[in-house]
């Protein structure tokens, strides 16, 4: 393909990649190709969500390096900012589902091939970039606060004899624990999660993501947690220490029959936005396990899981917001905690002791 030579107005891009030989090599090159030039980088999706939140212009393109993190700041990107072109880079010539406008690309594996991966990026940038809708060109977006760039850790929580004991009573008695998160989510979700015990109660999630990303966020989950992270699949039956995560372009709802817990997935209109939606899923677990449930809202724009929320808190169940200061985004916390659907708000680092010792009745030090 030519590469196009002019274009009628800069073009900024965003480069996201752990290699910073190969980001001060793109970085080098891209300024000559066509009006092109890397506007920041970042070694990881943290470092890029947190330069994005304090830059004054908006990405007309993202680059990034093929990975779960990235892959999420990838449909922030799309979802959020409108970024009408975002290119995954991938080690070998294999490429991944792509439900939004994105392109698998091979990275050049040398110095020699730099200049002909450039000029086609370019080209196919410059095409994608023409079909932007005209929108003012602002700086931050003033309903996405920054949270300070703060790094959240955690460590898994050490139950007691006592606390396994309770916690299989409360698996039996049917007791579950549903979350839901969007931007910012994949990180603050895994630091909640990471603390879990082996013995905990079974999890639902839903993280806004287009399909075939959250299986792989799924299974990154999974190799980091002591529960057992899987995609949820329709019918999928719920059990002690299983943590099911809702599939991308798919609603995942609680149901119960003679046998117990199970989820029913189906692919449907967006609810408050989105699919798989929040508020779909709280909404499932107020009727299906009323005052026997904990619901969790964390960091993420909009207001999806606001009302759903509500109507857990409604039905008896314990809820949690995330605490602005903690978020990447306090959008949908804050309007949950604005209809009242929070028990209490509290930072990320508290969340998963606090669910513990409500399950626990005091969880023993």
């Amino acid at each position: 393909m030519k590469a196009i030579s002019s274009c009628k107005q800069k073009i900024n891009i965003i480069l996201t990649d752990s290699s910073a030989s190969f980001r001060a090599a793109l970085s080098s090159v891209m300024p000559e190709n066509s009006g092109i030039t890397v506007a920041y980088e970042a070694s990881c999706a943290a470092e890029a969500r947190k330069k994005l939140l304090k830059a004054d212009i908006r990405p007309d393109a993202a680059l990034m390096e093929f990975s779960a993190d990235n892959i999420a700041f990838a449909c922030e990107l799309s979802e959020k900012y409108s970024v009408p072109c975002i290119f995954m880079l991938s080690a070998d010539d294999t490429s991944a589902a792509e439900p939004f406008p994105a392109e698998t690309v091979r990275k050049p594996r040398s110095s020699a091939e730099m200049a002909s991966f450039c000029s086609l990026l370019s080209t196919k940038i410059i095409l994608l970039s023409a079909a932007r809708t005209a929108e003012p060109r602002s700086g931050r977006n003033v309903s996405a606060p920054e949270s300070g760039g703060k790094k959240h850790t955690s460590e898994p929580l050490c139950p007691s004899a006592r606390d396994l004991a309770r916690l299989e009573e409360r698996s039996k008695s049917g007791f579950v624990v549903a979350m839901g998160a969007s931007t910012g989510g994949t990180d603050a979700l895994e630091c909640v999660i990471k603390t879990f015990p082996e013995a905990m109660p079974p999890i639902l999630v839903v993280q806004h993501m287009p399909p075939g990303f959250t299986r792989l966020y799924s299974e990154r989950l999974d190799r980091c947690c002591a529960v057992r992270v899987k995609e949820a699949c329709d019918g999928d039956r719920l059990s002690q220490g299983l943590c099911l995560v809702a599939a991308g372009g798919a609603h995942m709802e609680l149901k119960k029959d003679a046998k117990g817990y199970f989820v029913k997935c189906t692919p449907g209109e967006k609810v408050s936005g989105h699919c798989p939606s929040v508020d779909t899923l709280f909404f499932s677990v107020a009727e299906a396990a009323g005052n026997k449930a904990a619901g969790v809202i964390m960091t993420g724009m909009g207001c999806d899981g606001a009302k759903g929320l509500l109507k857990m808190r409604r039905s008896g169940a314990y809820t949690i917001g995330q605490d602005k200061n903690s978020c990447a985004v306090y959008g949908m916390p804050m309007e949950a905690y604005k209809l009242g659907a929070c028990s209490e708000q509290l930072p990320l680092e508290k969340i998963g002791a606090a669910l513990c010792r409500r399950m626990t009745d005091g969880w023993a030090d």
